[in-house]
């Protein structure tokens, strides 16, 4: 596995471009093997979240798998019924329990639910108290980040977003970069809705590449930190083969036109 790219983000934490999402990935034993078999393999970061309900077998692969803590970037989610200022101080110290970690390196808030400015203000003192290393948000689009900074004293490093071809929020992307926020990417593959593209295909072929692999270095290239998840060890290791190739300018652009606003998940907006 070649040697994963570090991204600094406004705080000065290095977060690696390339993680392992668990996202359904069941807990017990495939949830175990999944992590361990990722962390054999060279992955450094992984991604969880309460909602996902393996918190528990991600931090027994963490610890089973004899690498240094400060080697990895771990992060966790807080949920929607967990929200609230004291509701979220008690949700991560479950999470960090489950985990049998000291500290997480990055903490969100899972979706823009109604009172997530006191959730915010919950992981601002988890974060001044050094008990995380970064904080952030996921599924928030332009208007809650507008919100939120209304009222915070920390700019989230992170907006973790779902964002592949099909699903190009630039506006949003660039409005992040304006703030220092860095973008990442869940459910970069989409779910493999549309590998078969025939742009995605031709691309592949110019560089020896899968449509997969093509998509993955497309949000590299875009500056994106990327976590997809596969529970298999030879996708895993294809997933991460991202970084001996360069797609052109050219290239960038017709990946980019394949935007259509297509979801895999949840609408934020219909959120709140």
């Amino acid at each position: 596995m070649c040697e994963v790219p570090l991204v600094e983000l406004h705080n000065g934490v290095k977060i690696p471009q390339l993680g392992l999402g668990v996202y359904k990935v069941e807990k017990g034993n495939e949830a175990y093997q999944t992590v361990s078999t990722a962390l054999s393999s060279g992955y450094r970061h992984i991604d969880t979240a309460s909602f996902y309900d393996n918190e528990i077998e991600v931090g027994n692969a963490i610890k089973d798998s004899g690498i240094s803590r400060e080697d990895l970037f771990i992060t966790t989610k807080v949920w929607n019924d967990e929200q609230g200022y004291e509701k979220t101080l008690a949700a991560f110290d479950r999470s960090l329990s489950k985990l049998q970690l000291e500290y997480v390196d990055l903490y969100l808030i899972h979706w823009p639910v109604p009172g997530f400015q006191e959730t915010w203000k919950a992981l601002e003192k988890l974060y001044t108290d050094g008990r995380v290393r970064a904080i952030g948000v996921s599924n928030f689009m332009k208007r809650h980040l507008e919100s939120l900074l209304e009222t915070s004293s920390v700019v989230p490093m992170i907006n973790q977003i779902e964002f592949h071809p099909k699903l190009f929020l630039n506006d949003l992307q660039d409005y992040c970069k304006r703030n220092r926020i860095q973008l990442q990417a869940w459910s970069p593959l989409a779910r493999g809705r549309y590998l078969d593209n025939q742009t995605l295909i031709d691309t592949g072929e110019k560089y020896g590449k899968t449509p997969a692999q093509v998509i993955l270095r497309w949000d590299i290239q875009h500056g994106v930190v990327t976590i997809p998840k596969s529970v298999h060890k030879s996708r895993q290791l294809e997933n991460a083969d991202i970084f001996d190739f360069q797609l052109t300018e050219e290239d960038m652009e017709r990946i980019d036109e394949l935007n259509e606003n297509m979801r895999v998940g949840s609408d934020p907006n219909e959120l709140y």
